[in-house]
């Protein structure tokens, strides 16, 4: 049995209901890949299973018992969560922001000790983020701040991690440069990682396990080849596309060309024309 799963979810906001009897297992050890069009659930879903959403109804299981009958602290030692562009105060830095991390370890507001200070350094080092420790945040380049990030997220000791669109609004370089320590900390650090992605070809690369969702209900889940494929892509996204396997390691790779809608569109004005013509 996975570590954390959910049964008969139901997610609302007010009297919206988001996502509806969603069970989901989550796949130890591997990087999942949370995907789907704006507004599907996906954020929705990750942020329920973090425990920042209470759910309307349903179970979310975190090592045999529902995640909301735990502690606080007993979860967050369990798993870390990255939003969406988070923000730093003005000044922070860098070794300042990944202490946060320890909270969950100490008591009270005591300080530091020796354990929590050797675990910062590991952060920064494993990130690649020593050189910077004594940096302000708010003087990062774009992939520097979400390393920062991922660095506290490490430094809380969690076995999971989850991350809300890592590579938002960053360049292609610094892209791949995040998606690349996710991919290490995975293979070499045994991390299991959720992380909802927006590009579907960054899904496949760096993810072993897809879940494609439309309207908070998953429509395929497995392996990027088994969840990769023209219909589901017509289905979650509406879209017409070539898969094609990537080059360097097999993959497959998403290649769009047009709406799935159009044809409908067109196929529907001629219809109305034709009866336009029987009337007339």
């Amino acid at each position: 049995m996975n570590r954390l799963y959910t049964e008969a979810l139901d997610i609302a906001y007010g009297d919206r209901l988001i996502v509806e009897s969603l069970n989901l297992n989550i796949p130890e050890g591997q990087i999942t890949a949370l995907v789907g069009a704006n507004g599907s659930g996906k954020s929705t879903i990750l942020k329920a299973m973090a425990r920042l959403l209470k759910p309307k109804d349903g179970l979310i299981y975190l090592d045999g018992k529902s995640i909301h009958s735990q502690s606080t602290k007993y979860v967050a030692k369990q798993l870390a969560i990255l939003p969406q562009n988070p923000t730093a105060p003005d000044g922070l830095t860098v070794s300042e922001l990944i202490s946060f991390g320890r909270f969950p370890h100490q008591q009270g507001f005591g300080s530091l000790k020796k354990e929590d200070k050797d675990i910062i350094q590991w952060a920064l080092e494993v990130t690649g983020m020593d050189a910077f420790y004594d940096r302000p945040v708010d003087q990062l380049s774009g992939g520097q701040r979400q390393r920062a990030w991922i660095a506290m997220a490490l430094a809380q000791g969690t076995e999971m991690l989850f991350l809300d669109e890592p590579t938002t609004f960053l360049d292609m370089a610094h892209q791949l440069e995040v998606l690349k320590l996710l991919q290490n900390l995975n293979h070499e650090l045994k991390r299991t990682i959720v992380m909802v992605v927006h590009d579907l070809n960054h899904a496949t690369r760096y993810a072993q396990y897809m879940v494609a969702i439309k309207k908070g209900s998953i429509v395929s889940e497995g392996t990027p080849v088994e969840v990769m494929t023209s219909e589901v892509l017509d289905e979650v996204f509406g879209i017409k596309a070539d898969i094609i396997p990537d080059p360097r390691t097999g993959v497959p790779l998403c290649i769009p060309y047009e709406l799935s809608t159009e044809d409908e569109v067109v196929q529907n004005v001629i219809v109305e024309k034709e009866k336009m013509l029987i009337v007339s």
